[in-house]
């Protein structure tokens, strides 16, 4: 089994459980940027993988996603930030670099900007941590989203904030799935991962201090403080958020930034 690992601390308490406590026979992670999970799960490289939600529509021929997870909030997420020289209603025709690392935040920044604030800026293809020093705004996600040099821009945005404030519904920015082959051909695999995956996110809700300290260790550049920023954090892929992501393909594909999704596909475990 060959399964993808979002290298961000948002994904970390999937695999609190599995990196630090027990293994899983079999299974060799693979830890990277969403962007090359998402392209590593498009090419069949990889069995299973949390991706972007974005990139759901690419796959969906051959994948299916978990039931039972995601990475979401309602609100405030502190870690997909638009930074900015100007005000949000001012960017139009401005040099917004977008980042590299995933893509349900750039259509997200995208769906925002075109239908809540009637603005387009010249949106330019960065690496995945542009900077103010090369743009007049940018979209940064995960662990350099948290950092102290995002404070110090003029303006900053929280995305799962706009989100809510705007549609009044969470946004869900990652989803987690499966190759149709390797539900397929090895069910018992698949369901190890996912008994591993409740073990963590037990180990979430009942040893936080212990797991936040690991993922301390993990990720010192994060400067925000990891307990709060985990208790932001919603995991659970609700009714609710799944009403929410049909609703952000809905918008993403009446602006062409999407594939259109009509449903969702889930594994049956």
């Amino acid at each position: 089994m060959k399964l993808g690992r979002i290298d961000y601390l948002n994904c970390y308490p999937f695999y609190y459980h599995m990196l630090e406590k027990e293994p899983l026979r079999g299974v060799t992670v693979y830890p990277a940027l969403p962007s090359e999970l998402n392209r590593m799960m498009a090419k069949k490289e990889l069995d299973m993988s949390p991706v972007s939600a974005a990139a759901y529509a690419d796959i969906k021929q051959d994948a299916l996603l978990l039931p039972d997870f995601c990475i979401s909030s309602t609100g405030l997420v502190k870690s997909v930030i638009l930074a900015s020289r100007f005000p949000i209603e001012d960017l139009g025709g401005k040099a917004l670099g977008l980042t590299s690392a995933s893509r349900t935040s750039v259509v997200l920044l995208r769906i925002i900007l075109k239908k809540f604030y009637g603005v387009e800026p010249v949106y330019r293809a960065a690496g995945p941590r542009p900077s103010l020093k090369d743009f007049e705004a940018a979209l940064l996600i995960g662990d350099d989203a948290m950092t102290e040099e995002i404070d110090k821009a003029p303006y900053r945005y929280d995305l799962g904030e706009l989100w809510l404030k705007k549609t009044g519904l969470p946004v869900v920015f990652a989803v987690f799935s499966v190759t149709k082959a390797a539900a397929g051909s090895d069910p018992s695999g698949v369901r190890a991962v996912v008994d591993s995956y409740r073990a963590s996110l037990r180990c979430l809700a009942e040893e936080k201090q212990a797991l936040a300290a690991k993922a301390a260790l993990k990720y010192p550049g994060v400067t925000r403080d990891i307990n709060d920023y985990l208790d932001t954090l919603r995991y659970e892929f609700t009714d609710d958020r799944k009403a929410a992501l049909k609703y952000y393909f809905s918008a993403a594909s009446e602006l062409g930034l999407l594939k259109e999704v009509n449903a969702l596909e889930f594994v049956n475990l």
